[in-house]
């Protein structure tokens, strides 16, 4: 009996839905999970939204995920049936210059399992063997749905050379920007200061790892920001919202020579930031994006921290759209929502 492998969408803004077709042979390389938890992302907000930078509509959703392997290509020889693992979703050529160098991130061709067509809002995902990694025994799979987002947040730490005594400053408090201060702290920084809007994001971003927390809505910001930094300015800061002002904001409160690098995603695709503060200070600005080595290193980590803590709502895989909804509806104040096949939980 031909088996079906049921896909959740974003067919249009606002608007999911489910397709199903045959599970596909796996090639020499590749491999078969069962998925056991996905994670909804903030690129997958933007997809949702219709608003994404780089995937247009329709498009499968879903790459932060963990699961059980149930088949093998017939060159894998690392994994087995029935092993507990994640996945690293990006795809890459392996034959560019980047790919050749070790800069795989930069790939020439990259792209990711979801603007693929295999998003992980699904019953299987198909993976390359050597994008799976193996998640520990003390790791759970909702835990292990998060270790993608913790390998950004990792990313975006090792970029931006954290270094002991620095003072950090990170602009939002989803789920990237607690994770970057995680990473901060396990890096050694001890003075790391969270700027949001939600209370209880803020107070998320202190149980991993925040010593202060600003609080956008209710506090004087740029009073608060001279408190934490002095009147120099800060070392180091985050941006992981993804808007102009907050943009601007993580340039403005750098010390001269101080780093500023940006993880959020950005809808408009032409911001206005003033540009005479490169000169005036020195400053440097960075992107990040995804992840290059950084799994192994995530998952490390993964085991001195409560991931599951993240979690502040779960749904059956056949309740998408309104996980989504969920996601978007600020009054919730939802961090991280987990997709599981096969049950029938109710929020």
């Amino acid at each position: 009996m031909e088996q079906i492998n049921r896909l959740g969408r974003v067919v249009s803004p606002g608007v999911v839905d489910y397709i199903e077709r045959p599970v596909a042979a796996l090639s020499a390389t590749q491999v078969r999970i069962a998925v056991k938890a996905s994670a909804i992302c903030g690129s997958d907000l933007h997809i949702f939204k219709g608003m994404h930078p780089f995937c247009k509509l329709p498009a499968t959703v879903g790459h932060e995920f963990s699961g059980v392997v149930t088949e093998v290509g017939s060159s894998v020889s690392r994994w087995k049936i029935g092993d507990r693992v994640t996945v690293e979703p990006c795809i890459t050529c392996g034959v560019c210059e980047e790919c050749r160098s070790g800069s795989y991130s930069y790939c020439e061709h990259i792209t990711f399992l979801y603007r693929n067509g295999d998003g992980a809002m699904a019953d299987h995902v198909v993976a390359e063997g050597d994008h799976v990694f193996a998640l520990p025994d003390t790791l759970s799979f909702e835990a292990g749905a998060l270790i993608e987002p913790l390998a950004v947040a990792t990313h975006a730490v090792r970029r931006a050379d954290i270094a002991l005594g620095h003072s950090v400053v990170i602009v939002g408090a989803g789920a990237i920007g607690v994770l970057v201060a995680a990473m901060c702290r396990h890096s050694g920084v001890n003075r790391i200061a969270v700027v949001d809007t939600v209370d209880t994001r803020l107070d998320m971003a202190r149980a991993f790892g925040a010593s202060h927390t600003i609080n956008a809505m209710l506090d004087d910001v740029e009073q608060k920001i001279r408190e934490f930094g002095g009147s120099a300015g800060v070392d180091r800061t985050f941006e992981c919202v993804g808007r102009q002002e907050t943009f601007v904001q993580a340039m403005m409160w750098l010390r001269k020579g101080g780093l500023a690098t940006m993880v959020g995603i950005f809808e408009q695709t032409e911001i206005s930031i003033p540009v005479t503060r490169f000169v005036s200070h020195e400053i440097h600005v960075q992107g990040a994006q995804g992840y290059c080595w950084d799994f192994p290193i995530a998952i490390d980590v993964a085991k001195e921290l409560d991931l599951e803590r993240l979690v502040t709502h779960t749904f059956p895989m056949d309740r998408l759209q309104e996980a989504f909804d969920m996601a978007l509806d600020r009054s919730k104040a939802p961090m991280k929502i987990l997709l599981v096949p096969g049950t029938n939980i109710d929020n």
